[in-house]
């Protein structure tokens, strides 16, 4: 069954737990699409976009989160963007054959942070810990648990066209029954399975986890793929960098050549191109002759 790309929030009405469940078919599609990555790899940027969707989603804010996975191991480095928009983009590098799927030997010592950029108004966010677990679901919840303070709990799988996801998290509260029911919650939520969780859709996955609770669902978002690259910010970047540095490149290759990593897009400036650019830079100084 086809399921759309979507974010699916839910509320447990007797408990002090929320929970979403989201579903990327054209959005992961449309990474895939520009990547040719390997299996192994390719499931744990799925999951890694998974969740970058689950997560923000938590959040109120207008801006963009940022997941960076970067190791020691065949695997470099695992970047997932997710604006509040619910659009995201992906990448990955890797070196060498990817055999094994246990992370540890994929990442070897790595960290994982996570960015909050508000774009408008605010200050960036960044947190940085050590990788620890044995999944992306188990880095993620290990970093929500010690960094946030949030206990959160996470159900992700992905495979050659699709990505999914499941997040409850536990809300502040000072009921003395709330053990249990956090306790009951997560129970009931491991007994999902991947394929479930891969081609159900989310009213039919809640009906099946939680059909003996009482749960609100809310309207589902949609979610789509999209990359924020444009030849101007290319062209910021090459300010940033400097006419004489750009221009030697220039000198030496014959034009700038610049891929986006996240859409593979090129963009390309040639001697006219770079002389465009850094011409409204030129000012000309004002005499100070007096008349």
């Amino acid at each position: 069954m086809n399921t759309p790309d979507t974010l699916q929030r839910f509320v447990f009405e007797q408990a002090p737990v929320r929970g979403e469940i989201v579903h990327l078919d054209a959005t992961w599609r449309a990474v895939l699409d520009r990547h040719d990555y390997p299996p192994v790899l390719r499931e744990l940027l799925g999951e890694l976009m998974a969740a970058a969707a689950l997560l923000s989603a938590t959040l109120k804010f207008s801006g963009s989160l940022i997941m960076q996975m970067q190791g020691t191991g065949p695997v470099k480095l695992l970047v997932v963007e997710c604006n509040s928009d619910m659009t995201l983009r992906a990448t990955a590098t890797w070196e060498g054959e990817l055999i094994s799927p246990r992370l540890a030997d994929l990442l070897g010592g790595g960290r994982f942070a996570i960015t909050i950029d508000p774009q408008q108004v605010g200050q960036s966010y960044q947190g940085i810990v050590d990788l620890e677990g044995d999944s992306v679901a188990e880095v993620l919840q290990n970093y929500m648990t010690r960094s946030e303070q949030l206990d959160t709990r996470l159900w992700l799988a992905a495979d050659a066209g699709h990505a999914a996801g499941m997040l409850l998290q536990r809300l502040p509260s000072n009921a003395h029954d709330d053990d249990e029911a956090w306790n009951r919650a997560q129970i009931l939520g491991g007994t999902v399975t991947r394929g479930e969780l891969l081609a159900l859709p989310a009213v039919e996955v809640v009906r099946r986890l939680y059909h003996e609770e009482d749960v609100r669902l809310f309207e589902s978002s949609p979610v789509s793929f999209r990359c924020s690259c444009s030849r101007e910010r290319v062209t910021d970047m090459l300010r940033m960098l400097g006419y004489d540095e750009v221009k030697s490149v220039v000198a030496e290759q014959g034009s700038v050549e610049v891929d986006c990593e996240f859409c593979n897009r090129h963009f390309g400036f040639d001697a006219v191109d770079v002389e465009q650019i850094f011409a409204a830079e030129v000012v000309t100084p004002a005499s100070s002759a007096r008349h």
